[in-house]
């Protein structure tokens, strides 16, 4: 599995696209990085498949979360 892979997303606030590097190599990982347009908190969430060879990446606004 190649361990960094190139994603466009949109940020959840604003609708910005933002282009992030996603690296696989250490596992699944949980983060929160600034929108660089509106600089809201958006909350991204990747889960590797190294069965499946793949990235899941999820994102969404901080104040969309369930505690």
């Amino acid at each position: 599995m190649r361990n960094y892979k190139d994603e466009m997303v949109s940020c959840p606030h604003c609708g910005h696209s933002i282009g992030i590097t996603l690296d696989a190599s250490n596992g699944n990982q949980e983060f929160y990085d600034d929108c660089p347009a509106c600089c809201n908190a958006i909350h991204f969430n990747m889960v590797v498949n190294e069965q499946m060879d793949s990235i899941e990446l999820t994102i969404d606004a901080d104040d969309e979360q369930i505690f």
